[in-house]
């Protein structure tokens, strides 16, 4: 069985599709996958054994300059590629009405997604031949586990899902041989950031630990503070500029991960890795870390600016002595 799935972004969502397509591998012997993705996220599919192709789309750059003669060439030679395959069931993951008008509606086969009360916009079920009322009152891992198994005819497990791509980076660990920390500092929300003073007393909690710390980035604005982060602690390196696939066996290598809300700390989740999510003013019940080894700290009032360092440096304690204590 051949089947397309259509979920572009963002890098969370794209992450919490893969427990979805371990469940169909294991229910449906032989069944393999393409998978239309935002072109930033390309390398997270690939790294799953059920994807085969993976297509790139650039919705969120070709928006800037819709009717642009590139974007239209660029346009044309995505729709060729998406119908270069009949397949034979097309799963719109997305519930949007961009993705299902311009790559689910496309795409030749059958097409699957969520009915009107279940998708995010209503008015993408339009596109679908088979639509599927989706409990809301679950995990996004759970809903998306949910339509691929009524799209494909299985009986969704009762497991917790499995993103089954951790193996792939546990043969790629860095060669450090001093334990390290991640902490991942940046996020795109300026109401989601951990107060840099607090990273800061945080770092100094881990002075004479024999541990060290790193601090990943992306932009320019994420490197500069990471570089204000990590003044005057020897301990504590600032990566240099790494692809996605290289940033996860980073996080792979891991003792244990800080993060706040954002795509990476679900990557880290999806590699298993102890990982303690900082909440503020987002609500980490249906889209918080999902996944083994997974915690949450959240502010009383939802202000990260009130959560502590040392109620921070507590809990990690309590976490590494845990794991201590299994091995």
């Amino acid at each position: 069985m051949r089947v397309l799935i259509v979920k572009t972004s963002s890098m969370g969502d794209v992450l919490h599709t893969l427990p979805a397509l371990t469940d169909a591998m294991q229910a449906i012997p032989g069944i393999r996958f393409d998978w239309v993705v935002e072109e930033g996220f390309t390398q997270i599919p690939g790294w799953h054994p059920a994807v085969d192709r993976v297509i790139p789309v650039a919705i969120r750059r070709w928006r800037k300059n819709w009717f642009g003669s590139e974007t239209r060439h660029q346009r044309c030679d995505f729709k060729r590629e998406v119908q270069s395959q009949t397949y034979d069931v097309i799963i719109d993951a997305q519930g949007l009405m961009k993705s299902a008008a311009l790559i689910t509606r496309v795409a030749k086969g059958e097409k699957h997604g969520q009915d009107c009360k279940s998708a995010r916009e209503p008015f993408a079920s339009w596109f679908y031949n088979q639509r599927h009322e989706i409990d809301k009152k679950q995990h996004a891992v759970e809903r998306t586990r949910e339509l691929f198994a009524k799209s494909l005819g299985y009986e969704k497990p009762s497991g917790q899902g499995d993103y089954a791509i951790a193996a792939r980076f546990l043969s790629h660990l860095p060669a450090d041989t001093q334990p390290y920390l991640v902490f991942l500092h940046a996020t795109t929300r300026a109401d989601k950031h951990w107060p840099e003073e607090h990273w800061r007393a945080l770092i100094s909690m881990f002075d004479g630990q024999n541990i060290c710390i790193k601090l990943p980035w992306g932009a320019d604005h994420e490197y500069q503070r990471a570089l204000r982060l990590a003044e005057g602690f020897p301990y504590v390196e600032v990566l240099p500029k790494l692809s996605l696939e290289k940033v996860a066996e980073v996080l792979a290598g891991a003792k244990a991960v800080i993060s706040v809300d954002t795509g990476l700390s679900h990557l880290t989740a999806a590699l298993d890795r102890p990982n303690i999510t900082l909440y503020g003013p987002t609500d980490p019940g249906l889209i918080g870390g999902y996944g083994k080894n997974q915690f949450i700290l959240k502010a009383d009032d939802n202000a990260l600016k009130n959560l502590s360092a040392k109620s921070v440096f507590e809990r990690l304690s309590d976490l590494l002595a845990a794991k201590e204590e299994m091995n």
